[in-house]
């Protein structure tokens, strides 16, 4: 659910994601962030499911930097903090 939230809030459900009424970068950073801290906080727990889930989160990383007009320097994008830093 908080993957297709940060999908959303990036606009990635649109064909046009830059003209998405459901844009809102400032949301979405709030939601990666979250999605981050539940990830990486329940790592051990997710056993084969943990690679397929940070590499969601990634991309939605990706996506926000590429979606931003000034992208923040890597370590410093949403959940960075707490996965290292998305190049």
């Amino acid at each position: 659910m908080l993957m297709s939230s940060a999908a959303e809030k990036l606009g990635l459900s649109d064909a046009d994601p830059e003209s998405s009424p459901h844009r809102d970068l400032d949301e979405a950073r709030r939601v990666i962030t979250a999605l981050a801290g539940l990830i990486t906080a329940s790592v051990e727990y997710l056993g084969p499911h943990a690679g397929p889930m940070r590499d969601g989160l990634q991309s939605l990383q990706r996506a926000f930097r590429e979606a931003s007009a000034h992208p923040d320097e890597p370590g410093k994008g949403p959940g960075e903090k707490l996965t290292g830093p998305v190049y």
